[in-house]
């Protein structure tokens, strides 16, 4: 009786975990994208008292977008180009080992398969949907006019606000700690991981942080160079390098942060580093 009891009480403990796991396992049918409507806004983009590349912190308006729920599979990579170039081979896994020029190959082949226009985020794109969107709102505050403004974090409603201490929201993709989820060194086994199997974010967008690293549009640049607002940056209009956002498996808790990031040359690959799709509205 007692091992009947226990068979059942494991059963009833499972379900919300295979429930979510049935529900990520949606997005893994062949060139099925999930996209995510992303509301428009208003943002800080960067942080001034982190990484010089990541400064200065200063405001800037999107309009509406979608971006995908989950980076690229290896299932849906192959379904269109024929190959699958991963290490760690998974087709729920998280297509890596791809170059820039290869990711730009695919999203050309994929709209003429399938008539529309995928395309990579923007990294200001990127980061506000990494922070949560209009869930993470401009604030002005006296004791912030140094720097223009904070991001104040609201979770649920207005009366659900995160302590003081914590103004300029999560540092992690709905998290203030990566655990729940980022895929990263502490928790990844050195290896890639299915999409959606972590928590994902306020706007139901799974492993932006951590899992791989994710090519976005921009050239990358040293610094944000202003502190003037902006409305749908691109970045750059040359460089030799692009910007990559997110942080992957092979990276410690402060390489996956909503606000890191780091270049590389379009050529470059590696097995923590993919990418994920991004929609005009």
């Amino acid at each position: 009786m007692k091992s009947i009891f226990s068979s059942v009480l494991m059963l009833l403990l499972m379900q919300p975990a295979m429930a979510q796991r049935k529900i990520n396992k949606l997005s893994d049918a062949p060139l099925h994208m999930n996209m995510v409507l992303v509301q428009g806004g208003n943002f800080d983009l960067g942080a001034d008292d982190e990484a010089l590349d990541r400064r200065p912190a200063h405001t800037v308006t999107l309009k509406d977008y979608y971006m995908a729920a989950y980076e690229v599979t290896q299932e849906q990579w192959k379904t269109v180009m024929g190959s699958n170039p991963s290490t760690f081979l998974c087709d729920e896994c998280p297509v890596n080992n791809v170059t820039y020029n290869d990711v730009i190959a695919f999203i050309e082949k994929l709209n003429t398969t399938t008539g529309k226009h995928y395309r990579l985020p923007t990294e200001a794109e990127w980061e506000y949907a990494a922070r949560g969107g209009v869930q993470e709102r401009m604030v002005k505050r006296a004791e912030y006019t140094a720097r223009g403004g904070v991001n104040e974090l609201f979770v649920d409603a207005d009366s659900k606000r995160v302590p003081i201490k914590y103004m300029t929201g999560k540092r992690y993709a709905g998290q203030r700690l990566p655990g729940e989820v980022a895929w990263f060194t502490r928790n990844s086994e050195d290896h890639v991981h299915p999409i959606g199997r972590k928590r994902a974010n306020e706007l139901g967008l799974y492993d932006m942080s951590g899992n791989v690293e994710e090519w976005v549009a921009d050239f990358y640049a040293r610094n944000y160079g202003s502190k003037n607002d902006v409305t749908n940056p691109t970045g750059p209009t040359g460089g030799n390098s692009h910007v990559v956002r997110g942080g992957g498996w092979a990276n410690n808790a402060d390489e996956v942060t909503v606000t890191r990031r780091a270049a590389y040359v379009p050529t470059t690959k590696s097995s923590s580093l993919g990418f994920r799709l991004a929609l005009d509205k």
